[in-house]
C-alpha cells in the first residue's frame, strides 16, 4: 500500500536545500512557476477542440486548464477532508496540501500539447512515421527503442519534459517542482518503448492498467521519474521479455493523478457540450437533455433566461454533480487506488458513467466530425507537415556539422535568425529531433500558420 506521508512529499526536484518560505507553501510556488512560464502562456492560442475559430467564447487550452485547476481544487479539498476527518490517514493541516498538489497537476496537465490539439499530436506522429521509412541521416540514426516517442508523439510526455528539463533550470530539474506535484501530474508513468512492449504484463486484476493506456515519459526522462517515484513510494514493476531480458520499468499511478484526470474529464466533457452549442454543432435541447441529468439539484429559482444563460447554469450544476460523483467513486475504490490496482478512471467508476458515455458518443458523432472542425484539422495537419519538412534539413545539417552554426548554409543561418531556432542540446540525432519537436509542439496555432507560410515552398 502507498503511504500518504511519502505521497505528499514537498521536497523539490534537484533542489534538496530549498528553504520553504513562510506563508507561501511549495505547491503554491509550483503553480506560480507554471502560471508565469512561456509554455503555459502559449496555451492561450492553442486549440482545445475547435482550431482557429473566430468565436472568442470557445475554449482554448488556457481557459480549459484554468477551469480544470479549479475543479481539481474542489476534488482535492473534498478528498483531503475525507482522508483527514473520517479516515485519519492524514493530519488536518495536510488537507490543503492534497488540494494544492492536485491543483498544480491540473494547471500543468496540457502544457505539453502541440498546436491544433490532438490532431496536432497525430500530425507530428504521422509525419515521423512517414519519414522514418525515408533516407534522412538523422532519422536513420534513431534507435528502435527511441522511435515510438516520435511515431506516437504524446503531449503528456512532452509536458513532463517541459516541467523537469526544458524550462527554468534547463537539464537540471526544469521548473524544479515538488515531488508530489510531479507524481500527481503523471497519468502514464511508463516510457514509449516500454508501453509498446507490455503485452500481457499490462493486465492488472484482469483489466488493462489505466496508467499504461498511453505513455508519459521519453526515454531520457525515465531516470528522472524513477527518482521521483522512489521518493514518493510509487510501486515499480520491471518489464521483461519472455526469456527474462529487461526492457524497462513502469510504475503505479500516484493516487492524486486520478483526481487530476477526473477534473480534466469533467471539464472537457461538459464544456465540449457548451462549446458545441456556441459553434452551432448541436442544439440547445441536446445539451440540456444531458446536463440536467448530471446536474446537482438546486432549490434556487431563476428568472427567465436566454438559451445561453440556461446552458451556463446547467453546466455549473453539472460540474458540481460530477465532482460529487467522482469524490464518491474515489472513496468507494480507495483500497485499490492505494494498492495501485485501480484500473479505470473515476468518471467511469462513478454513478454518472452512463451519462458521460452518452456525451462521448454525441461528441464522436456530432462534435468531432463537424465539417468546419474537420476542414481546419486537415489544414492544421498540412501546416505541421510543412513546418517539419522545412526544419528537418536544418536540424540534419546542424547534427552533421556537430552543432557549429558557423558552418551552416546561408539559408539555414537565416532560418535560425528568423525563427530564433534553438541550436543547443543537439549532441545526438535523438536529442536533435527532440529539440525539433520541442520547437514545433511549443508553437501556438497562429504562429504555426505564420512559420508554415515562411517555410513553405
Amino acid at each position: 500500500m502507498m503511504e500518504w506521508e511519502k505521497l505528499l512529499k514537498l521536497e523539490r526536484l534537484n533542489d534538496p536545500n530549498y528553504i520553504l518560505k513562510k506563508h507561501r507553501p511549495t505547491y503554491s510556488q509550483d503553480m506560480d512557476r507554471i502560471l508565469f512560464s512561456p509554455p503555459f502562456r502559449r496555451l492561450a492560442n492553442k486549440t482545445q477542440v475547435h482550431p482557429l475559430y473566430d468565436n472568442d467564447h470557445l475554449h482554448q487550452r488556457l481557459t480549459h486548464s484554468l477551469e480544470v485547476t479549479r475543479v481539481g481544487r474542489s476534488l482535492g479539498i473534498e478528498v483531503g477532508d475525507w482522508l483527514a476527518e473520517e479516515r485519519g490517514d492524514i493530519p488536518g493541516d495536510q488537507v490543503h496540501v492534497v488540494a494544492g498538489l492536485v491543483q498544480t497537476a491540473c494547471m500543468a496537465h496540457d502544457i505539453g500539447n502541440p498546436p491544433f490539439g490532438h490532431s496536432g499530436e497525430e500530425a507530428i506522429a504521422s509525419w515521423f512515421r512517414e519519414k522514418f521509412s525515408g533516407s534522412s541521416d538523422i532519422l536513420n540514426a534513431v534507435t528502435l527503442e527511441q522511435r515510438p516517442e516520435f511515431e506516437a508523439f504524446e503531449g503528456n510526455a512532452q509536458g513532463f519534459r517541459i516541467l523537469t528539463r526544458t524550462e527554468m533550470y534547463k537539464n537540471q530539474g526544469g521548473m524544479r517542482l515538488a515531488m508530489g506535484s510531479l507524481g500527481a501530474f503523471s497519468k502514464y508513468p511508463v516510457s514509449a518503448w516500454a508501453q509498446t512492449q507490455m503485452g500481457d504484463q499490462a493486465i492488472v486484476d484482469g483489466i488493462h492498467y489505466i496508467g499504461l493506456k498511453k505513455y508519459g515519459l521519453f526515454l531520457d526522462d525515465v531516470q528522472t521519474f524513477e527518482h521521483v517515484a522512489e521518493q514518493l513510494g510509487l510501486p515499480s514493476n520491471p518489464l521483461n521479455t519472455p526469456d527474462g531480458r529487461s526492457i524497462g520499468t513502469w510504475w503505479r499511478r500516484h493516487p492524486l493523478a486520478f483526481l487530476m484526470e477526473a477534473a480534466d474529464d469533467i471539464c472537457y466533457n461538459i464544456m465540449d457540450l457548451e462549446d458545441a452549442y456556441l459553434a452551432e454543432d448541436i442544439s440547445f435541447e441536446q445539451v440540456i437533455s444531458i446536463l440536467e441529468k448530471i446536474a446537482r439539484k438546486s432549490n434556487k429559482s431563476y428568472p427567465d433566461q436566454s438559451e445561453q444563460d440556461t446552458i451556463s447554469r446547467y453546466r455549473a450544476l453539472a460540474i458540481s454533480g460530477a465532482i460529487e460523483a467522482c469524490v464518491e467513486a474515489f472513496k468507494q475504490n480507495y483500497e485499490k487506488i492505494m494498492a495501485g490496482t485501480f484500473s479505470i478512471s473515476l468518471v467511469d467508476a462513478s454513478r454518472l458513467a452512463p451519462l458521460f458515455t452518452e456525451i462521448k458518443i454525441l461528441a464522436r458523432n456530432r462534435i468531432f466530425t463537424a465539417r468546419r472542425k474537420t476542414e481546419l484539422e486537415v489544414y492544421g495537419r498540412n501546416i505541421v507537415y510543412r513546418i517539419l519538412d522545412g526544419l528537418l534539413p536544418l536540424v540534419d545539417e546542424l547534427v552533421t556539422k556537430n552543432g557549429d552554426v558557423t558552418k551552416l548554409s546561408s539559408y539555414h543561418t537565416q532560418v535560425i535568425r528568423a525563427l530564433n531556432f534553438p541550436t543547443d542540446s543537439l549532441g545526438s540525432p535523438y536529442e536533435a529531433l527532440h529539440s525539433l519537436t520541442d520547437f514545433v509542439s511549443g508553437m501556438t496555432d497562429r504562429y504555426a500558420v505564420k512559420v508554415a507560410e515562411m517555410l513553405g515552398r
